[in-house]
């Protein structure tokens, strides 16, 4: 119960505001967000401010059924980021390098509880606003729940305002684009194509110049 009064309270007196006055968001197609669970939300990752960008999109009533997924190597090794990573920012964290067991048995969990995963299948922070080929989990994710929506979002911004390797905050308005839900119809590699195929059709969509 504390745990979830403490979430709250940072996304509605830290995050929120961070975002909103600190960055600006311009989304495109804020109908297409979920407004309830089982869902997947795909994301491009350039930035720590990523996942904090996309909880901020939903509603604080849909908080607890938000759960990022990200590698555990990053912080289960600190008690205190772990608790804050898992507990705060609702992380579901998941073993790249495991032995035995099934690392995406916890996302399979979560989607049985109808919550809503965000994902980042490019895995770590590239380049900011260059997308890089998908890791395929998530076709294995939407494999296991053929009827849950796969939904596509890309973001624009957040590589300019705290890239890889920066620790020094920077205001840069954010855009947000929402794709349209697929789910799975049998095929890893077509699946993944298509997916693919529909976040670079967002990136298109601002019809932003290249970075400096």
């Amino acid at each position: 119960m504390l745990n979830k009064l403490l979430r709250t309270l940072f996304f509605l007196l830290i995050v929120r505001p961070l975002v909103l006055l600190g960055l600006g968001l311009n989304i495109r197609n804020r109908m297409g967000l979920p407004s309830k669970g089982p869902a997947v939300i795909v994301a491009n990752h350039n930035s720590h401010l990523d996942t904090l960008v996309i909880l901020s999109l939903f509603p604080l009533a849909l908080l607890p059924r938000l759960r990022p997924v990200a590698a555990a190597d990053y912080f289960l090794r600190n008690p205190l980021l772990a608790w804050f990573a898992t507990k705060i920012i609702g992380i579901i964290p998941v073993a790249r390098s495991q032995k035995g067991g099934n690392p995406l048995a916890l996302s399979f969990e979560a989607l049985s509880r109808d919550e809503i995963l965000i994902i980042f299948p490019e895995g770590s922070r590239g380049t900011p606003e260059e997308l890089t080929r998908f890791k395929k989990g998530v076709a294995l994710i939407s494999k296991k729940h053929p009827e849950v929506p796969i939904i596509p979002l890309f973001l624009h911004g957040l590589g300019k305002a705290l890239p890889r390797g920066e620790a020094v905050f920077v205001p840069f308005f954010c855009d947000v684009f929402v794709g349209s839900p697929q789910t799975w119809e049998g095929n890893k590699e077509q699946f993944m194509q298509q997916l693919e195929e529909q976040m670079a059709g967002l990136a298109e969509q601002g019809n932003f110049p290249l970075w400096d």
